[in-house]
């Protein structure tokens, strides 16, 4: 398979992830106020990744995130020069849906939802914050390493295959990770599902993106951790033993 095939799916299913994702979220503002609320953004995340994984995992394995690809390069499932390059198509995908969004939506929608930036309410430290920052690593921490566990559950590991709901599961498990974390530090469980509306954001939104970097790199190491963690115990504890009488 060609290097320029797989970083366009993993681009496109990058893009497929972070455009609804950033869209829904944004939808929930002053003046558009579609009503889906929390409900409606973990489901636009998670039927836009399950589409994505049955359009492309066929192509490139379905990452679309560079925590779950260091995850795979963690226990030899990819190689070092692959994965960068993953990681930068799966970057590239996320930093275009943002830039599409701010220039698709109103600007007091983009502004008053920091443009979809996965982030407590409250930012640690603030006046009034209850997420602390051991809070939000421990939460995006757990909630990866769920996702993980089912990307191996049932993508991964030949008897969950066997049940064929692969792309829905995992799916499934962003909108179940999202229900339960999004109002603590927003969710993100993917690198690039953050970086890409910071960087934008960054670069559009002035005075008040001027601090939006400060914790971003809690949704790198958080995620990433988990992923590697879920990664190990499934392939060693897990798939090591299938053949175990």
């Amino acid at each position: 398979m060609s290097t320029t095939r797989l970083m366009l799916v993993e681009a496109l299913g990058t893009f497929f992830l972070c455009f609804a994702g950033i869209a829904a979220i944004l939808s929930t503002q002053e003046p558009i106020n579609s009503g889906g609320g929390l409900v409606g953004i973990a489901l636009a995340h998670g039927l836009a990744l399950s589409v994505a994984i049955a359009c492309f995992g066929g192509i490139s394995g379905g990452h679309f995130n560079p925590a779950v690809t260091v995850g795979f390069l963690s226990v030899g499932r990819i190689s070092g020069a692959r994965a960068v390059q993953y990681i930068l198509a799966q970057l590239a995908g996320g930093c275009l849906a943002a830039y599409l969004c701010v220039h698709f939506f109103p600007p007091e929608a983009v502004n008053a939802a920091k443009l979809g930036v996965p982030l407590p309410g409250k930012l640690p430290g603030a006046e009034g914050a209850w997420v602390t920052l051991p809070i939000l690593l421990g939460v995006e921490f757990v909630l990866t390493f769920l996702l993980m566990t089912a990307i191996f559950g049932v993508a991964v590991d030949e008897r969950g295959k066997a049940v064929k709901i692969g792309a829905f599961g995992i799916g499934l498990t962003v909108t179940f990770d999202i229900l339960a974390g999004g109002a603590i530090t927003g969710a993100s469980m993917n690198p690039a599902r953050s970086f890409g509306p910071t960087l934008i954001y960054k670069l559009t939104g002035g005075e008040p993106a001027a601090n939006i970097f400060d914790f971003h790199w809690c949704y790198w190491a958080a995620p990433i951790a988990g992923a590697v963690v879920a990664a190990v115990m499934y392939e060693k504890l897990i798939l090591g033993n299938e053949n175990d009488g």
